[in-house]
């Protein structure tokens, strides 16, 4: 098979190099190879090799890895449908709904992401990059599924465009690219992104779902924790995933799935992920300690999105602390202002967003102290001898 496509992209590749009637389309065409096959180009000088992994075997491994959490998504959109619709439905039935809701934001996501990337690399005459590969599957599900398609497009476009592109690209940027669009439209379109009324879909497909109310709500469980009264979700509920919440969120069992993925592939840092979790558990258990959180330390690290930015968004090699040291003090202090949001901004229940986002800030520094210390006790250890 992949012969086939060799020759294929062969035949036609003197169309879009220099000279030929498609040669604008130049940096589309070796994306597009070079996405399907492994490119016989190599370097000829300045090389430094730092492992046998290239940037898209890790992509396409976070890819994968995201999968469980994609597939579950989409069942629990169709569950929570018929759970309020209240009318039992089958696995499939319920799945399919999941998937036709899911779709068009997958579709969207792809198409705006990567075409203005496709747009930059033929401005810069340079070849795509796959970074946003990964962008372009997290993206609908870090976002409730009511989150109208157009308002997607234009937090992708910003992002893409003002916070990777502008800093030079992929591996460039120093935010990350799928948080700054949810906080984009955070800021932006708050009543979309928040409350009682975006967790649940409340329209047919193809006469798969129950059509609910326009003023239909359900609130997640951390909105009903901000909103001041206890909640009666379920241990088995909140680890399995069927409550309301972002699309991929929910289930903490998909997102360790995922995690065992990267760390098995040694894609994602053991130091960071598992820093996270404990910044984020001692914390809590201090405010529970202190009754300054109506919920137990280990609730507040199954709620919300805190295993899923803990797993897939502190973890990314590009914007997180690089320095082996530097990824415990990087992860700690994501966990501790997770839940520090959290409590004290009872306005904003969920805290994981804002944690990672400000650290990306840090991350540099984090880095540069790491690495002075460092140098400063070898020049003791040299003066000593």
């Amino acid at each position: 098979m992949s012969n086939i496509i060799k020759k294929y992209f062969d035949k036609i590749r003197p169309n879009f190099e220099e000279g030929g009637k498609l040669q604008s389309l130049h940096s589309v065409f070796e994306g597009m190879e070079t996405f399907l096959l492994i490119p016989n180009s190599t370097a000829s000088n300045g090389v430094s090799i730092h492992d046998s992994i290239d940037s898209k075997r890790i992509m396409s491994m976070v890819v994968i890895a995201l999968i469980p959490a994609l597939l579950f998504g989409m069942y629990n959109i169709g569950y929570q449908n018929y759970l309020a619709a209240g009318v039992e439905g089958s696995f499939i039935e319920m799945f399919a709904y999941g998937f036709l809701q899911l779709l068009p934001k997958i579709v969207v996501s792809y198409l705006v992401g990567l075409g203005i990337e496709f747009i930059f690399a033929q401005v810069k005459h340079e070849e795509i990059q796959e970074g946003y590969l990964v962008t372009g599957l997290m993206m609908p599900l870090i976002l409730p599924i009511n989150c109208p398609l157009w308002m997607m497009a234009i937090a992708i476009a910003f992002s893409v465009i003002l916070v990777k592109e502008l800093f030079g690209g992929t591996g460039m940027n120093i935010f990350n690219v799928a948080l700054a669009a949810r906080a984009f439209l955070f800021f932006s379109y708050p009543t979309k992104m928040s409350g009682d009324a975006v967790w649940i879909a409340n329209n047919q497909i193809f006469g798969l779902g129950n059509t609910l109310p326009d003023t239909y709500t359900q609130a997640t469980p951390l909105g009903v924790v901000g909103g001041g009264s206890d909640i009666t979700t379920s241990l088995q509920d909140m680890v399995v995933g069927l409550i309301p919440g972002s699309v991929g969120e929910t289930s903490v069992i998909a997102i360790a799935i995922g995690a065992v993925i990267l760390l098995w592939t040694g894609i994602a840092s053991w130091k960071t992920m598992l820093s996270v979790f404990v910044g984020g558990a001692l914390t809590a258990w201090a405010f529970s300690v202190l009754d300054m959180t109506p919920i137990t330390w280990y609730e507040h690290l199954f709620l919300g999105g805190f295993c899923f930015g803990a797993v897939f968004m502190a973890t990314d090699p590009v914007t997180s602390a690089r320095t082996e040291t530097g990824k415990y003090i990087y992860g700690f202090l994501i966990g501790f202002f997770a839940i520090l949001i959290r409590v004290l901004n009872p306005g904003y229940p969920e805290g994981m967003m804002l944690a990672i986002l400000l650290m990306n800030i840090f991350a540099a520094l984090i880095d540069y102290f790491v690495v002075d210390h460092n140098i400063s006790m070898r020049a003791k250890r040299t003066i000593k001898k």
